[in-house]
């Protein structure tokens, strides 16, 4: 086998960049992204061609595939978010858009005369999502970027002639706001709409919400009918990946066998990544439920010790319940650069993911007591 060889100038380059990216790795703060990191399994992959194609509960005639490991990050999953047995299906996606856009797909092909009510702090890709599909209301958001109830109630009965499809947030992007399912259903049993469908987008919070003292109610058995989770952001998965996680009763009324793949097509996507199931196959198998709660644990011991040190500063500072998101009055440009900063409407927020250092904290601390003096 010929192994391919970079000139020199380009692997100069490539090593420039490698370092660059080390540096900048090491001073995020803004973005969601695990930094405990475990890439060994990735060396032994990468010279397979690894493709989940076509529904990862049934087979196919393309067997390079780790679709057996996925079933188990599923059934993993399936567990932890408390799936009606024999009745829930899912599979790995590319990230949470593609989850969040499954959800409202199913939504979509079960009520054709449906309208999405989501909240005016959803995701960006959402609003793209249901552009796709046509089909959304906005809604008001609180203060704390979760969704306003008076102004859905209102809305919903303003259009009780079409089914509301819900698109929940468990964990806003900017202030992980989280929706409260029940009372959303509340409003609707209230109002006697006969039909309705709940999607959850849980990307970063799905993974800490389970192991919480006081769990928002979010899951299957709260009445969500599909919840998307990312993998790249609490969990720590190098690539970016993501779980979407639906009513099986739902995704047979959209399945179809493809005789090309010897295969069903009940995904987004129709060649899927294959190294991605093995790493979260990894995560789970190694951390177990102890591992996962501890993890959150410890992302709230230092959000804790964040928020006690920048109060302290006199910082105005803001924190949901259950969150391991703070947000602020933005600094000046220069910090929010240096920290890589997420910001919107004069306001920024640092994540306290798995994996961050205390020193790294504190020197960030520091900088934001350095700003408020300047």
């Amino acid at each position: 086998m010929t192994v391919r060889q970079l000139n020199p100038s380009d692997r100069a380059r490539l090593e420039r960049f490698l370092a660059d990216a080390r540096v900048k790795a090491a001073s995020y703060l803004g973005y969601p992204a695990s930094r405990d990191l475990d890439g060994s399994l990735l060396s032994d992959c990468l010279d397979l061609p690894l493709n989940n194609i076509g529904d990862p509960f049934v087979g196919g005639t393309w067997k390079v595939d780790s679709r057996e490991f996925e079933r188990e990050v599923l059934l993993f999953f399936a567990d932890l978010l408390r799936a009606p047995e024999n009745n829930w299906w899912g599979y790995v996606t590319n990230g949470g858009t593609e989850g969040n856009l499954y959800g409202l797909y199913l939504a979509r092909e079960l009520y054709p005369d449906g309208v999405v009510y989501l909240s005016q702090d959803s995701h960006y890709s959402v609003t793209k999502n249901v552009h796709f599909l046509n089909m959304r209301i906005m809604i008001r958001s609180q203060k704390n970027g979760e969704i306003d109830y008076d102004d859905l109630r209102e809305t919903i009965s303003l259009h009780r002639d079409r089914t509301p499809i819900i698109f929940a947030n468990i964990g806003t992007t900017m202030t992980e706001a989280k929706d409260d399912i029940a009372r959303i259903q509340a409003i609707i049993a209230e109002l006697e709409v006969p039909n309705f469908y709940i999607h959850c987008d849980a990307a970063m919070s799905g993974a800490l919400a389970p192991f919480l003292d006081d769990p928002p109610p979010f899951d299957f058995a709260d009445g969500a009918h599909s919840i998307a989770i990312s993998g790249h952001k609490f969990l720590g998965s190098a690539i970016p990946c993501g779980i979407v996680m639906a009513l099986k009763s739902n995704v047979d009324r959209i399945a179809r066998s493809i005789a090309y793949i010897g295969n069903l097509d009940t995904t987004i996507s129709g060649s899927r990544n294959g190294l991605t199931p093995l790493i979260l196959w990894q995560l789970i198998r190694s951390l177990g439920r102890e591992g996962l709660a501890e993890r959150v644990a410890e992302a709230l011991r230092l959000t804790d010790y964040a928020v006690e040190q920048m109060t302290r500063l006199g910082i105005d500072l803001k924190r949901n319940p259950n969150a391991i998101t703070l947000y602020f009055p933005a600094p000046r440009a220069e910090v929010v650069e240096r920290w890589q900063l997420a910001s919107n409407n004069g306001m920024s927020h640092i994540i306290l993911v798995p994996g961050t250092a205390r020193e790294m904290l504190d020197r960030f601390i520091k900088d934001i007591a350095d700003d408020r003096r300047a």
